[in-house]
């Protein structure tokens, strides 16, 4: 029979300080057996699909690394609270994550203005602020080193566009559908910069309000411009407002998506009337289980929701959760977060197909932008080029 080990007390005690000191001089959110991260995200109202799609694809990312052990022995929470898409409301639940959760890091924000308003919070706490949904520019220039960005800008989705639509359709006339927000605002600096580009301008131009599908004056203030085209700039809800109103009167030019739709919510919203639409996208296709990262996406997709469809959202929030772990299994030493921060900001990390690279002063891993198009019975198909695209 083996006895229990008895240690002097004098030691005994030693040990126990030394032992909480470490716990002590750990960053908030690492204990022993876990790493806690927080998503402030919208889980309800006009863009909860993105807010959500962002979450199962993290929670995936993190229940496909679990099941394997977790990160050197870690298990990986994430705790998600709802913003609703709205600045303040993100505040309040981006400081209950610091303060009250006491999470590692922030992941998965969705959205311009609630990252505009947030991530300064996240840098004041000293909290790494990773893969937002959001192309904007002010995360990615000036540099920010508390920021890893994922995805293309959204400098780079309306460049691709005004390239597509000129160079494949030799289409002159466009026009503008934004939200009156920073978010619309950016997508409106980046399309006015591919037009200045080209020597061209906007024909027309309507915004909406955040969180609102009042979009009927911007429908038919930008049906007086004639465009051939339309760029969108704004959630899947008003976006396929515009659409259904614009069949309704005949008005039917190309209408062009950003990424920040939401590809798979918009089809159903659009209905039949999604015929034809094209959304750009900065992730692959979600159905192409050719790539490794895809099936594996699709695998641990399955594994968390079983029988949950695949999209382009869930797939980006996937692809955070692999980096997130990616670079803490590189990490030396315990996880801290600056040094989560300084190996992603000096790594290439391959998920299986796609790489993405960070350097010095560079916070962004892709730049590589896709183009679909929406098909008459709501399925999203990848497209090389705009020249057949609408008809």
């Amino acid at each position: 029979m083996r006895g229990k080990i008895i240690l002097p007390p004098m030691l005994a005690a030693a040990l126990g300080l030394m032992f909480s000191a470490c716990l002590a001089s750990a960053d908030p959110g690492v204990d022993p057996g876990k790493i806690v991260f927080g998503q402030a995200a919208a889980l309800e109202g006009q863009a909860a699909a993105l807010g959500t799609g962002m979450r199962d694809g993290l929670l995936a990312a993190f229940g496909e690394a679990n099941r394997a052990g977790g990160v050197h022995g870690r298990k990986l929470e994430l705790i998600s609270r709802d913003d609703g898409y709205e600045p303040l409301k993100s505040i309040d639940a981006t400081k209950q994550l610091i303060t009250d959760d006491k999470v590692f890091a922030l992941v998965g924000a969705v959205g311009t203005p609630t990252s505009a308003a947030t991530q300064p919070v996240a840098d004041d706490a000293r909290v790494p602020f990773i893969g937002a949904f959001t192309g904007a520019e002010f995360l990615r220039n000036p540099f920010k080193p508390n920021v890893v960005n994922i995805r293309a800008s959204y400098y780079q989705e309306t460049e691709e566009m005004i390239e597509r639509l000129t160079r494949d359709r030799r289409i002159t006339r466009v026009a503008i559908l934004f939200q009156d927000d920073s978010f619309g605002r950016a997508g409106l600096a980046g399309t006015r910069r591919a037009l200045e580009k080209r020597q061209m301008s906007l024909v027309s131009e309507g915004t909406f309000e955040r969180n609102s599908v009042a979009v009927r004056g911007a429908m038919l203030t930008i049906r007086k411009g004639n465009p051939e085209a339309v760029i969108m700039i704004g959630p899947y809800r008003p976006c396929a407002e515009f659409i259904k109103l614009a069949r309704d009167v005949n008005f039917n030019p190309l209408f062009v998506n950003i990424s920040f739709v939401g590809s798979n919510a918009f089809a159903k919203e659009l209905g039949e009337a999604g015929a034809g639409v094209v959304v750009t996208q900065v992730v692959p296709f979600p159905e192409d289980s050719s790539l490794p990262l895809v099936a594996r996406y699709r695998a641990a997709l399955e594994g968390l929701l079983p029988g949950a469809e695949p999209g382009f959202v869930s797939l980006e929030g996937y692809m955070v959760g692999r980096l997130l772990i990616a670079a803490l299994e590189k990490m030396p030493g315990e996880p801290s977060r600056q040094g989560l921060l300084d190996t992603i900001h000096s790594e290439s990390f391959d998920l299986g197909g796609v790489t993405l690279h960070y350097g010095k002063d560079d916070n962004q891993g892709m730049d590589h932008v896709y183009l679909t198009e929406i098909q008459g019975d709501g399925s999203i198909k990848p497209i090389a080029t705009l020249r057949l695209a609408g008809g």
